[in-house]
């Protein structure tokens, strides 16, 4: 720049003079309203060239308002002509009086073209008129775009939101950029839900407007996908060109690795912006995800081509990749953004989010911490830090192969348990697929399931997870008595994970690595895993099989959560048929060729043929599955509209007519069961089970005939349905409890033993199964395994301590004296006249040759004496 602020503004304010004098004379202030807003329509609609055009000839033909010259310059950088439009700005800030919106726009325009100089040069300046100008003397638009600048400059976000944002939102309810900018804030933030609110807001007074349309989509992205598609539509229908909505549509076909459409989304955004850094990132993911390196280095460096040093290019590639689980390699492209830029938090919490996931936890959590520090509004980075506090509660316990972090009383009660589960699942699974591990896998199960979806996403939610994998990480729920879960399945199913995404080195698609999962529960234990229902069937023979070539799709778009658990179930299937078709070798090989960054689909044609004449062949096998259900049970469903399961008569003429029908036997039993009719409601619930003797889901005709015969008093006949499902099930958790309770009061102690152990694999932590189990392995003579659940009682606080100190003592004694004198002691510190301790701690004494000399008869003497004052 030639001239100081000061002079442009005297020069400028002469300037302004003469373009007003020329504006009374020559032209209509209805006209030029007229044609700015013609022209801004073309900028909206997608109509860049006519846009610049538009403006460029109201320019020479003498229009000197600052709009004009603004539209010309966000026009240039639309359609990728940085320096143009950077030439552009320079001339404006010579010949005019320069205002907020100019500078801030100035600061884009040089910050694309690489001019990081004058770009901050912009920002002091921005900064001195802040200091100078009351916001109240503002308009709306330049306040919101002196609040955009003071947040570059790192000024407090809810300062900028409530002084400038929402003030704007005050003094005009139809201001646009404050729309744009509040919910632009929120997305910063990771604050969707209040981002969606302010579009929604916006879109009640700007119906037809794309970039309020494509940051409602963005709000959608993490937990909606139809509805981020559906704003989407909306945005593209008004502006086919818009390029941050392609760019957005390009992301989510990533995700569902439709890689060919995301190629020819963002071609639609190159074809108008040669340039555009974001579409050249994304062009780099798809290059990284074919495995191309010299097609990611021209690409990253297309993206680079005016701005070389701009970290959101490294930040958008890294991202995305470790969005496919690939930490090390998007962790590597956080440390070049962060290069380029030191405080650019978005890559330093993606980074700290990464290297959380690889298992480098220290420098994980110091990144975390930094931003927090400076950024306290960053709820992701709030989140791991509050989290990072709690840790201070967990227990770890180590081994050469495992690093387990759980609650310290968890720990204390099943913590061995779950060291012995994952040392089994290496020995068999690292076996099977030939892999050995280069280090320990770090294990975190949390109590509070928020923390969990921190720990994981970053943010509270996911609630339908039990445990997620990153590679050498696995982080998971703890068992839960309301929401019944074999553990034992779910951890088997994670280290799967683990051996899986180490073979490919993270480089496979998400319904590979959950089929395969899936799959091994069911090696393992035929009750774990899914299995064919009643639901799944439906949804296949509708035609609702999401074909192989695509079906990592089914997990990001699922309409219901019933869809989700179908798209793991349909991933299941096809590695069963994969295994059954063309043996488990070339399940084996695909995963190598993964390795090497063969796709999916190239891999699947290789080793088992070609993808087509696959999806046929699948297809053809799970609906041979599907209609093999339950092949008696009639299932045919009425309209809904034609019959009503209250109406009674209706119901039993659908009977008459189809006597194995398994809706209408549900049906009728749970209208008898509602009724308390339960001689009546025992037909249909037994028919029920002879139809489909292997349905076990939630609801099922065992656990209702069960409760009838308990209402009944028929406890030999509950036993007996219960023990049915018990052999079904793996998480029956009601079911395993009943018979540990009846097992007990008749000292059927094999039955106790054998449901009891079921029960915890299902809910660890209930002092009532730990006793039955340890008087049933003390009764059977199993003294070690009797210490053992006694010793996990201890931990959860039983009613009558004494008495488990003193069992404890008893089985103690012969193998560790000081472990059971400790026992007894505790026993009868808590009830000092407890007489069989004290004869068991006199007889302690006397092994031990602790006792003084003392008769027999003196020792009788004494408890006779404790026993007269009780």
């Amino acid at each position: 720049m030639t001239c100081s602020i000061q002079d442009m503004s005297g020069r400028n304010h002469l300037i302004t003079v003469f373009a007003l004098t020329i504006w009374t004379t020559v032209w209509s202030p209805f006209a030029y309203a007229a044609n700015i807003e013609e022209a801004r329509e073309q900028f909206k609609t997608g109509r860049y060239e006519a846009s610049l055009a538009s403006a460029q000839k109201a320019i020479d033909e003498g229009a000197y308002q600052t709009e004009w010259r603004l539209l010309t310059v966000r026009s240039l950088m639309a359609l990728g002509r940085y320096d143009e439009a950077a030439e552009r700005i320079d001339t404006m800030l010579r010949e005019m009086r320069p205002s907020i919106r100019m500078l801030t726009l100035a600061h884009a325009a040089y910050q694309h073209n690489g001019q990081d100089e004058q770009g901050e040069t912009m920002l002091g300046i921005i900064y001195r008129i802040a200091t100078t100008r009351r916001a109240e003397y503002m308009s709306s638009d330049d306040a919101v775009a002196l609040g955009e600048a003071l947040l570059v400059m790192g000024v407090e976000p809810r300062l900028v939101l409530d002084d400038f944002y929402n003030r704007a939102l005050h003094n005009d309810p139809n201001c646009r950029s404050a729309y744009l900018a509040a919910g632009a804030l929120a997305l910063a933030k990771q604050d969707f839900e209040l981002a969606a609110e302010q579009y929604h807001e916006a879109l009640t007074r700007f119906a037809d407007d794309p970039d309020m349309h494509h940051g409602l989509a963005q709000a959608f992205y993490h937990s909606d996908r139809n509805a981020m598609i559906q704003s989407l539509n909306a945005a593209l229908l008004v502006n086919p060109r818009h390029a941050p909505a392609l760019i957005l549509l390009a992301e989510h076909q990533i995700d569902c690795e439709s890689h060919d459409a995301a190629a020819k989304s963002l071609d639609r955004v190159l074809a108008v912006n040669p340039w555009q850094p974001q579409a050249w990132a994304y062009r780099a993911v798809l290059a990284q995800l074919d495995a191309d390196p010299n097609e990611v280095d021209r690409c990253r460096a297309n993206a680079l081509k005016f701005w070389s040093t701009n970290p959101e290019v490294d930040y958008l590639i890294g991202r995305k990749l470790s969005m496919k689980y690939r930490f090390t390699e998007g962790a590597a492209y956080q440390r070049r953004a962060l290069k380029f830029d030191p405080d650019y938090l978005p890559a330093k919490i993606q980074l700290a989010q990464d290297l959380l996931r690889l298992g480098d936890e220290q420098e994980g959590w110091t990144l975390a911490d930094e931003v927090n520090g400076k950024d306290p509004y960053n709820i992701e980075a709030y989140n791991l830090v509050s989290l990072h506090d709690k840790y201070r509660e967990f227990q770890t316990l180590r081994s050469d192969d495992f690093i387990i972090r759980m609650d310290k009383l968890e720990a204390e009660v099943y913590g061995d348990e779950v060291a012995q589960l994952l040392q089994q699942a290496k020995a068999n699974l690292c076996a099977k697929y030939g892999l050995e591990l280069d280090g320990p896998v770090t294990v975190e199960l949390f109590t509070n399931q928020q923390d969990f979806a921190v720990r994981t996403f970053g943010m509270p939610g996911g609630d339908g997870f039990l445990g997620v994998c990153f590679g050498n990480v696995i982080t998971a729920n703890s068992p839960r008595v309301e929401r019944p879960a074999n553990w034992k399945a779910t951890l088997w199913h994670e280290f799967c994970h683990v051996v899986t995404l180490n073979m490919t080195r993270n480089k496979m698609p998400r319904w590979l690595s959950e089929g395969i999962s899936v799959y091994e529960e069911l090696q393992r234990n035929p009750k774990w895993g899914q299995r064919m229902s009643p639901q799944y069937r439906r949804m296949i023979l509708a035609g609702e099989l999401t074909p192989v070539g695509s079906l990592s799709s089914a997990f990001l778009n699922p309409p219901t959560p019933l869809h989700l658990q179908f798209a793991y179930y349909e991933s299941a299937l096809v590695v069963e048929y994969l295994v059954d078709r063309f043996g488990f070798d070339a399940l084996k090989a695909i995963l190598v060729d993964l390795g090497q960054g063969v796709d999916i689909n190239a891999a699947i044609t290789a080793h088992a043929g070609p993808l087509k004449k696959i999806e046929q062949e699948f297809e053809a096998f799970a609906r041979e599955r599907a209609k093999s259900l339950a092949p008696r049970v009639d299932w045919e469903q009425p309209e809904r509209e034609a019959i009503s399961p209250a109406n009674e008569e209706t119901l039993s003429r659908w009977l008459a007519e189809h006597p194995n029908s398994f809706w209408a036997l549900q049906q009728q039993a749970l209208s008898l069961l509602a009724r308390e009719q339960w001689e009546s409601a025992k037909e249909p619930l037994r028919k029920l089970i002879a139809l489909y003797p292997e349905y076990v889901d939630e609801g099922n005709a065992y656990e209702l005939l069960a409760r009838v015969h308990r209402g009944l008093g028929e406890t030999e006949h509950e036993i007996e349905v219960l023990t049915e499902l018990a052999t079904r099930s793996a998480d029956a958790g009601e079911a395993y409890e009943r018979l540990t309770e009846v097992g007990a009061e008749r000292e059927q102690w094999p039955q106790v033993v054998e449901n009891g152990d079921k029960y915890l694999a299902v809910y660890p932590m209930l002092g009532t199964v730990h006793w039955r189990l340890g008087q049933a392995h003390e009764a059977l003579g199993q003294d070690e395994q009797a210490i053992e659940s006694y010793r996990r009682l201890l931990w959860l606080k039983p009613s009558d301590p004494v008495e488990v100190h003193y069992r404890l003592a008893r089985l103690l004694r012969p193998r560790d004296a000081a472990a059971a004198k400790k026992h007894v002691l505790q026993a009868l510190a808590d009830a000092p006249r407890f007489r069989q301790g004290h004869r068991l701690l006199l007889q302690i004494l006397a092994e031990s040759g602790t006792l003084p000399a003392e008769t027999s008869q003196d020792r009788d003497e004494s408890l006779a004496v404790q026993e007269s004052t009780q």
